[in-house]
């Protein structure tokens, strides 16, 4: 098995609105994908997935309702990996700052959506997340 080389970590960001979950995506180019990055030195997977949230849409306040399970990608990009944990916000509010090392926001666009919407929106590369997302948000799967 390939070992990876750069660990990213990233929330999937849901929100309960009436009686539908609703996730939060971020779309780079014509890629959507749930708040992520690299893992920085010194930092825990979980510590670097909840400041990218925080520096990528601006929400301070996740809640980990299901737990620290979490889920990796495939190994892509030369060997790169993204871990994502589930998190519950209240904030509806999404901005997208200007990242000071490249001079513009890391993302395009964000949009809460449902399920369905989203699973026809990400790659072929995030649907076994978000399909484990789903599963465990629901109740239909354990968050292990």
């Amino acid at each position: 098995m390939l070992e990876y080389r750069v660990l990213s970590s990233g929330i999937i960001v849901v929100r309960k609105q009436g009686n539908d979950w609703l996730y939060l995506l971020l779309r780079a180019y014509n890629y959507w994908d749930f708040p992520k990055g690299i893992v920085e030195k010194g930092e825990s997977p979980i510590e670097g997935a909840k400041r990218e949230v925080e520096e990528e849409t601006t929400i301070k306040s996740v809640f980990f309702d299901w737990g620290f399970e979490c889920r990796e990608t495939e190994p892509y990009n030369k060997g790169k990996i993204a871990r994502y944990y589930i998190a519950r916000t209240e904030e509806s509010d999404v901005e997208l700052p200007v990242n000071p090392l490249i001079g513009r926001p890391e993302h395009d666009e964000f949009r809460w959506v449902t399920y369905a919407d989203a699973l026809n929106m990400v790659s072929n590369r995030v649907k076994p997340i978000l399909e484990w997302a789903n599963s465990v948000i629901s109740g239909k799967g354990a968050a292990s």
